[in-house]
């Protein structure tokens, strides 16, 4: 009975959350190959796929678009490929908010930090700057933007210099995250908290809202994901040549799959913390409270869950767990930390749940942790504490361990909690 009461009071409070911002903008499904056809051309891909799509008739351009998503699964390690940028730079500026809602207290924020920031009352901060490698006709979103947290030096000079890239959840202010950065430090390990395509200061002006990153633009979508993972592995670029050894990758939501395919294609992404994970893109936009707006877009131009699901493959991490453990066979074992909450109305549980199977099943050296709550309310007293508790104390045990693996010479043993992964897929 306590049980049901509990659940009953969640959603209704999920989705209070869910449903408050009033700037949600529903927009009619484009398949959007313009987005896509450069990356196609430039590697000798895709061309009787482009060409059908040029029919201009919508079942010759699903089957086409299907057919592509097919292909950069297979070329996945081209798809998510890049060339390494050649202009990092450190900026400093004040910080701003950027936010992406239009409520009165959330605007009055926004001001007050300007005011601030004109009144030199608060502090600047380091941004690191770079060129993306996926090109789109926004320049403000090319221009890569990660905020620097550099960890003191350590007294110890045989300590490797340790580092994580953080990114936020979808719809993210620019602020979102930097506790956890911060928190980081105290630790020892320096975060870059990169701003995913299309947000913060990487939003176009013709957005309230950063809808780019993920719409009824089919094409659009999966550029911005393949955005977002080489940029994130860009940064991991910059990082090495600052001295650094040992790395992760910390996502929220949508953050969580661009960081699972950023690891999944890169070896030296050893830590890795997914905080709200899925299986399929498809599943978790037709599916998901929060992207309802973008399903009614879809679903009027007569699309199902099971076709949109093939119209994401090539961003959905269901397709990369097999390539996720080769990078692990082939190298050092990855650490991962998979959390979930039990009534999550945007990543519903069901879909969690098949990845904690799907983990088990491929023995990757996973923790899972499930929280009493759902997606949005992971930021509400109590349970962003408890989140931050879970992501905390995986982020300095993992990091902890890839230290003493460094001076022992020894690879650790993985991660075997069978017991636990029965009880939470019970329930």
């Amino acid at each position: 009975m306590f049980k049901k009461l509990y659940a009953d009071w969640m959603y209704r409070w999920e989705t209070r959350l869910t449903t408050r911002d009033e700037n949600r903008v529903v927009r009619p499904l484009e398949w959007g190959f313009e987005w896509i056809a450069p990356f196609l051309d430039a590697h000798n891909l895709g061309a009787a796929e482009l060409r059908l799509a040029s029919a201009q008739d919508d079942t010759a351009c699903e089957a086409a678009m299907t057919r592509i998503n097919q292909l950069l699964v297979r070329h996945s390690d081209t798809f998510f490929g890049y060339k390494r940028p050649t202009d990092f730079r450190l900026e400093e500026r004040y910080p701003e908010l950027f936010p992406t809602n239009v409520r009165p207290e959330t605007l009055a924020q926004d001001a007050a930090l300007r005011q601030q920031a004109a009144d030199g009352k608060i502090a600047k901060a380091q941004f690191l700057r770079f060129t993306s490698p996926e090109h789109t006709p926004y320049p403000e979103n090319d221009l890569a933007n990660a905020r620097w947290f550099p960890a003191p030096p350590h007294k110890d000079p045989r300590r490797p210099k340790q580092a994580i890239v953080v990114m936020p959840q979808w719809n993210a202010d620019a602020f979102s995250h930097n506790a956890l950065c911060t928190l980081f430090n105290r630790m020892g390990i320096s975060a870059l908290r990169l701003s995913k395509p299309y947000h913060d200061i990487r939003r176009p002006v013709e957005l309230e809202r950063s809808d780019y990153a993920v719409s009824a633009n089919v094409g659009r979508t999966l550029s911005a994901c393949r955005q977002a993972v080489v940029d994130i592995r860009c940064c991991i670029d910059w990082l090495e040549e600052q001295g650094y050894e040992q790395f992760g990758v910390l996502g929220t939501s949508l953050g969580s799959c661009y960081g699972f395919l950023a690891s999944a294609h890169d070896p030296r992404i050893r830590v890795n913390a997914f905080n709200h994970a899925s299986t399929s893109f498809g599943d978790v936009v037709w599916a998901g409270q929060s992207t309802r707006h973008i399903r009614q877009g879809l679903a009027e131009a007569g699309l199902t869950q099971e076709r949109l699901r093939a119209l994401w493959a090539a961003v959905s991490p269901i397709n990369y767990y097999q390539q996720f453990m080769s990078r692990e066979a082939a190298g050092p074992y990855k650490k991962v930390l998979l959390v979930y909450a039990d009534y999550d109305l945007t990543f519903p549980k069901e879909y969690s749940l098949q990845v904690v199977r799907a983990f088990r099943e491929y023995g990757v050296n996973f923790e899972p942790r499930v929280l009493p709550c759902g997606h949005y309310t992971t930021g509400e007293t109590p349970f962003q504490y408890i989140d931050g508790w879970y992501l905390g104390s995986f982020v300095y045990r993992a990091f902890k361990a890839l230290r003493e693996e460094k001076l022992t010479g020894t690879r650790p043993a993985p991660v075997d909690s069978p017991a636990l992964e029965e009880e939470l897929l019970s329930r």
